[in-house]
């Protein structure tokens, strides 16, 4: 494998590690949290929460990469669509049927609720996650619009860069005056512009830019500090320093001393993330639960629990995922005339 492509691999992996470390924070510290082990799981798990900052890092990344790969953006709105929307769908059907027939009751939705999931338009119209750890997805989604936009819109990097840094700068004054925001803003800053998040996708672009292209430039240098530091004002510490953490892991995977991470194990783990990441939160919960009522002790719910994630992530993403994403690079090898005029 050559080097830069096993970079990209380890980075695969990487997102397999950021996946579990949410998933054990889920299972362990954060049920615990919420409806109590019979056990105290190890603090450490904590860090896990901390796999969400490090997805934006990577989606910026991948992104902009996609980005230059893709002539239109309709194209772009295509594979975004079949990347994330038939495994979203599957893992909202098996979410919803299964926290139903599980529990826990607190994080059952109603039907509609469901339905309006599969828009992830759901949170910006007051409607419940069908399972907890979508309120990402709906960042991830949002984040795709904008920088589209941003991209196929101002098409030169120069007024691409222009637009990030006021991006960044509103995302350092949404952070700090977050509570004296104006009800006429809220909505804009905090949800339509996610300031808490925005820079470290900027980052993630801004780094693919330097890996792909070479040494930046001194303005996208600075940007670069600037959306790295954000972390120091938008988290506090010791929360800004995992954070921190999340990008110097990142920058070792792209410089390449991380290459031993792409592995088999990891890189299978790399490739149902975002299956695992869809299925594992509410259901997870109720097998714990089902486990302890069962007379299990905890750290075997939590097995089954994790046992089960994966086995669901499997087969949505080698009977959903992988099938949808190789129809639609067959579809756009060989574009029909009247769906490439649309694009």
């Amino acid at each position: 494998m050559a080097e830069s492509s096993q970079r990209l691999a380890a980075l695969d992996a990487l997102r397999g590690i950021a996946a579990l470390g949410v998933v054990l924070f889920h299972y362990l510290p954060y049920y615990d949290q919420l409806y109590g082990h019979t056990f105290s799981p190890p603090s450490v798990l904590d860090v896990g929460r901390y796999g969400v900052h490090l997805f934006f890092i990577l989606s910026g990344f991948v992104i902009f990469m996609t980005l230059e790969r893709t002539r239109t953006a309709g194209w772009f709105g295509l594979a975004r669509a079949f990347r994330l929307m038939p495994a979203l769908w599957a893992g909202i059907a098996i979410t919803f049927l299964l926290v139903h027939a599980l529990g826990p009751e607190d994080r059952a939705v109603s039907f509609g609720s469901a339905l309006l999931n599969v828009t992830l338009l759901h949170e910006y119209l007051e409607y419940p996650h069908v399972d907890g750890a979508y309120w990402s997805l709906v960042i991830e989604a949002t984040f795709y619009c904008w920088i589209a936009l941003l991209f196929y819109g101002l098409k030169a990097w120069e007024r691409i860069r222009i637009a990030l840094w006021i991006w960044v700068a509103i995302s350092y004054a949404g952070v700090i005056w977050w509570k004296a925001i104006p009800d006429a803003l809220d909505f804009l800053v905090k949800d339509l512009l996610f300031v808490k998040y925005a820079p470290l996708f900027v980052s993630g672009m801004l780094i693919y830019r330097w890996h792909q292209h070479g040494r930046p430039a001194a303005p996208d240098l600075l940007l670069l500090g600037l959306s790295i530091g954000h972390a120091v004002v938008a988290y506090k510490a010791p929360f800004n320093i995992f954070v921190l953490g999340c990008y110097g892991v990142f920058a070792l995977a792209v410089a390449g001393y991380l290459n031993a991470l792409a592995n088999r194990p990891m890189l299978w783990l790399g490739s149902l993330s975002y299956a695992l990441y869809l299925v594992h939160q509410n259901i997870g919960y109720g097998v714990i639960a089902w486990g302890y009522n069962a007379g299990l002790p905890g750290w075997a719910g939590v097995c089954l629990a994790l046992s089960l994630a994966l086995t669901l992530a499997a087969a949505i993403h080698y009977t959903i995922e992988k099938p949808a994403l190789a129809w639609f690079r067959e579809m756009r090898g060989r574009p029909l005339k009247h769906l490439h005029s649309l694009l």
